[in-house]
């Protein structure tokens, strides 16, 4: 920091209940964050007070705190004690299995994440100006010192942005990659505009797809703000809990944090839903940014052909299109969606590994894995729907 700086101190609270709300938005949405709603206060608390992270669930909320004496938040870490592995979407499964057969004990590990949510964004919440920097240096040491103080085996930064990667693995923390899909948006007025940018094959199968739901006598609903009702979130959490126990096991989610969504970020929610002679059947939840839509949850209580990728994939572009957003993340997993014009990005995770033993061999793990996840984008991009330049 410069000379004549502020002094900064840092501490830990187990509740955003103790920070001011428009002091960490004013760290966790500043520009770089381009308004994404899962960093804010009111997403994060609504977790907390819904109980959807806690004891029961195991994500024990340990929130890093920098402030100066005047009570000035300049940044902020969504950090979490954890006893498990689940809720992450970047496995490291195989690390703690490696390293409690050798007799360490991975458990508990510190998270920097945004809980059951696989959305790319700062890890490292910082107040714009002067001491921005060495804040965040000194928020990514005390990580590293909390878990070398307190017996934690590691701290992992998961689905970090790529500067905060970079910022991580300046201070020695190991660097993995992963990669999603995203659409983005080339300037397209219609859903049509979109179309033509794709070659004729992929074009007419979106078509097909579309034409089947239609067929199938859907009515297909865009849901925010005020037309948010009970009624909704009834019937959206019986898809969640259906979809999450097939998937997972126990979800995560309660009831009660989609009535707190509804009420603290209902103009950031985009919820699309599905319904056969007037029943709800099916839907998929979105929340927006300043310039993305991000899809998380999606779910049905009936089979419908070509449901799935109507409300989660082309509702998501009919949107952003007609909104003017510039990407939708459809979040980890499924290559199908390439197909349907999401393509794959990098997604960039950090991690400070104490033991120095275990801490080598994952460094070499990784040192093979990031070339293989580089090749296997360039891979998955020549199945690209998009027209080449010779069509």
């Amino acid at each position: 920091m410069p000379d004549d700086s502020p002094t900064v101190g840092l501490r830990v609270v187990d509740s955003l209940s103790a920070v001011d709300a428009a002091q960490w938005d004013a760290c966790a949405l500043a520009p770089a964050a381009a308004g994404n709603p899962f960093l804010s206060h009111a997403f994060l608390k609504a977790l907390e007070d819904s109980k959807s992270v806690g004891r029961r669930t195991g994500w024990q909320p340990q929130y890093l705190l920098a402030e100066t004496d005047d009570g000035t938040l300049h940044g902020a870490v969504p950090l979490y004690v954890k006893g498990h592995s689940q809720g992450e979407y970047i496995f490291d499964h195989g690390w703690a299995q490696a390293f409690e057969r050798a007799g360490g004990r991975y458990y508990p590990k510190l998270q920097s994440a945004i809980p059951f949510t696989p959305v790319p964004g700062p890890r490292l919440f910082v107040r714009p100006g002067p001491y921005a920097d060495g804040v965040c240096d000194a928020m990514i040491d005390m990580m590293a010192k909390i878990a070398g103080d307190n017996g934690i085996s590691s701290v992992h930064a998961t689905f970090c942005s790529e500067a905060d990667w970079t910022r991580f693995g300046a201070h020695g923390w190991l660097q993995r990659l992963g990669r999603q899909y995203h659409w983005n948006n080339a300037g397209y007025g219609t859903f049509d505009d979109f179309l033509a940018a794709l070659a004729s094959r992929k074009r007419k199968a979106i078509r097909k797809e579309r034409e089947a739901v239609k067929r199938e006598g859907l009515a297909i609903h865009q849901l925010s703000g005020d037309d948010l009702k009970a009624r909704h979130w009834d019937a959206f959490y019986a898809f969640y809990m259906d979809t999450g126990g097939r998937k997972w096991g126990s979800p995560y989610l309660t009831r009660s944090f989609f009535d707190i969504l509804g009420s603290t970020l209902a103009d950031k929610v985009v919820l699309v839903m599905a319904e056969a002679d007037g029943r709800a059947v099916g839907g998929a939840l979105n929340l927006k940014g300043d310039d993305t839509l991000y899809g998380r949850y999606w779910g049905c209580l009936e089979s419908h052909a070509f449901l799935h990728f109507e409300a989660c994939y082309y509702q998501a572009i009919d949107y952003a299109i007609s909104h003017g957003l510039q990407r939708v993340e459809a979040g980890a997993q499924g290559d199908h969606k390439i197909q349907r014009g999401y393509l794959p990005v990098k997604t960039y995770s950090a991690h400070w590994i104490v033991d120095p033993s275990f801490r080598r061999a994952v460094d070499n793990f990784l040192k093979q894995e990031r070339p293989a996840v580089e090749h296997e984008i360039e891979g998955l991009m020549a199945y690209s729907p998009f027209r080449k330049e010779t069509e």
